[in-house]
């Protein structure tokens, strides 16, 4: 796998060349010292996976994602020097397509190294990705015993590269009353779990908090999905994490909370497919739409990565496709001819 590293720091490229030359199938395709340089770069020799910095001198790490994603897409993954310091700026360069974030590794004060084995997860995480491309749950038919329907009607969005941004752009949309809780699963790490829903509470009206296990989703509410695991609807309609299937490197999974909804919530609603890479979401898509459920995917000029919609679309789970700025009208506008069919309390 061809790698590219992205700093002004000499101590950090040097530390990072050191952890990818201790790894045989990982070959280091360039060194850039700062954004404009990256950019062009990438464009001439587009890497497999390129590791960047945000504080770049030159055009910094957001900016050079942007126009990287833009001109020659390939996966991005961003190196921080911490996690809360930098939250804004990830969640931008995610918006802008990079896949995930990482800490930069350090050497302690007792000269050992921290950080090494938490990137190379990420890095052959990403890897599996690129490699599989359509990776997704197992297609699984679960029991269908009913239980009691809740009052309302549900909004389901997955999303992926890009997501952020995307999710950003739609919940900024949406009413501050709109009769529904929304539930959102985003390829995103628990440790930039918690900075997502601070980050997203600011382009909304609505409450946006974690989906923490136990609790039941409420109308007006925005709930994000916020650990490793997979977040699935229990039974008794409350949240639950799950870390079946281990082997699904989408965590949480798009398609597994799309499962769980399919046997627990029975009052349907509305899901949507926003930007991302691979297919996850597609086939739990496909189920609810076939069980009544009003499905929406976000289309290719507006995706950063038009993978996860495309998926869905291509096995014919869509019921509207739409650019990203008309998909909160999309949702309100469904939601609104079920309230005015009488059949939500």
């Amino acid at each position: 796998m061809h790698i590219s590293i992205v700093s002004n720091n000499t101590k950090t490229i040097e530390i990072i060349k050191n952890i990818l030359c201790s790894q045989p199938r990982y070959i280091i395709a360039w060194i850039a010292h700062d954004g404009k340089e990256a950019v062009d770069k990438a464009i001439k020799d587009s890497p497999e996976l390129i590791l960047m910095g945000l504080d770049l001198g030159i055009m910094d790490g957001v900016q050079a994602t942007g126009l990287i994603m833009r001109e020659r897409p390939c996966p991005i993954l961003i190196l921080t020097d911490g996690i809360s310091k930098d939250a804004a700026r990830i969640f931008e360069a995610m918006g802008n397509g990079a896949l995930d974030a990482a800490v930069i590794p350090f050497m302690d004060a007792n000269g050992h190294l921290k950080g090494k084995d938490e990137l190379l997860k990420k890095i052959y995480t990403i890897e599996k990705l690129i490699k599989k491309g359509d990776i997704t749950s197992t297609d699984r038919d679960k029991g269908q015993d009913k239980i009691l329907k809740p009052p309302h009607p549900l909004v389901a969005i997955g999303s992926s590269t890009g997501g952020p941004g995307a999710l950003g752009e739609v919940i900024s949309r949406l009413p501050s009353r709109i009769g529904a809780p929304i539930v959102i699963i985003q390829h995103v790490d628990i440790q930039f779990a918690h900075g997502l829903v601070e980050w997203l509470g600011g382009k909304t009206g609505l409450r946006v908090m974690v989906a923490e296990k136990g609790i039941k989703p409420e109308k007006d509410t925005i709930y994000v999905a916020a650990t490793n695991d997979h977040l699935i609807l229990d039974r008794d309609l409350s949240f639950t994490y799950t870390k079946e299937p281990k082997d699904n490197p989408y965590r949480p999974s798009v398609d597994e909370f799309f499962y769980s909804l399919l046997d627990n919530w029975q009052w349907g609603g509305v899901a949507v497919l926003l930007t991302g890479m691979g297919r996850d979401g597609a086939k739990g898509m496909l189920k609810l739409k076939k069980a009544g459920w009003y499905t929406i995917a976000q289309d290719k000029k507006t995706s950063i990565v038009y993978g996860m919609p495309k998926a869905a679309v291509e096995i014919g789970a869509i019921d509207e496709i739409l650019p990203l700025e008309d998909i909160a009208h999309g949702i309100v506008k469904y939601l609104k001819r079920l309230m005015e069919g009488n059949i939500y309390e």
